[in-house]
């Protein structure tokens, strides 16, 4: 299986899992908390479909990818993603998040520059700045992201369950678009990713993207969940 190392812990590497297949036009796609590349299965199969080589790879923390105790902040989630790029020697390419790899997105562009880019997609996603200040009355309250951390910590594996009745909607998609296979698939990818992990990400989503975003200097285009829709 391919991965790229991007750093080391004790005794251990920390390597991350891609997949690059297809040629054409490079797309890079960046997963939603908490599961992994292999969430784009139906993405990655329309866009060879469609010619385009497709990069997917796990976060740090998440999939095949290696467990760390650290790391996990948006800081380094972009220069992973800056080492697997520059392995892969990948350039003129689309960067794609969903949710929280939206982060990774702006924060990529924000640190190392759009060089390499040649458009950017937020789906859904975190930025531009989640948590409720004085500066973003809009925001989300530090309470709520409080209560998550505490639901993860008390009982990971439940926070799970739940999480992703509401993150797909089960009240009205499921038996629709939503099967119960696809929930408990999603459940088994995100039970088996780093506790360490899992919880730590929370706080990462506080991250003020704002200034990140001033720099994306490519096309651009801000996908919206629809109003039913629930999401992290």
């Amino acid at each position: 299986m391919p991965y790229v190392n991007v750093g080391q812990e004790n005794s251990g590497g920390i390597d991350l899992y891609y997949e690059d297949h297809g040629s054409g036009a490079p797309v890079v796609l960046v997963h939603g908390w908490p599961l992994s590349g292999a969430s784009w299965e139906k993405q990655t199969a329309a866009l060879l479909s469609a010619g385009h080589r497709v990069i997917t790879y796990d976060r740090r923390g998440f999939g095949r990818s290696s467990q760390p105790w650290t790391g996990y902040d948006y800081d380094t989630f972009a220069e992973d993603l800056h080492k697997l790029v520059t392995k892969l020697d990948v350039r003129n390419f689309t960067l794609v998040g969903f949710s929280m790899g939206g982060g990774e997105v702006a924060r990529y562009i924000g640190n190392y520059g759009s060089e390499c880019v040649s458009k950017a997609v937020f789906i859904a996603s975190i930025q531009p700045f989640l948590l409720k200040t004085a500066d973003n009355p809009k925001g989300v309250d530090g309470s709520v992201f409080k209560g998550i951390e505490q639901g993860i910590a008390a009982d990971r594996p439940a926070f799970l369950s739940a999480f992703f009745k509401n993150f797909y909607n089960v009240d009205v998609l499921g038996g629709k678009l939503i099967s119960d296979e696809v929930l408990r698939y999603s459940w088994n990818v995100a039970v088996a990713a780093s506790p360490k992990g899992t919880l730590d990400c929370v706080s990462a989503w506080l991250a003020d993207f704002r200034s990140d975003l001033q720099k994306i200097n490519v096309p651009t285009l801000e996908a919206i969940a629809q109003p039913s829709a629930r999401r992290s």
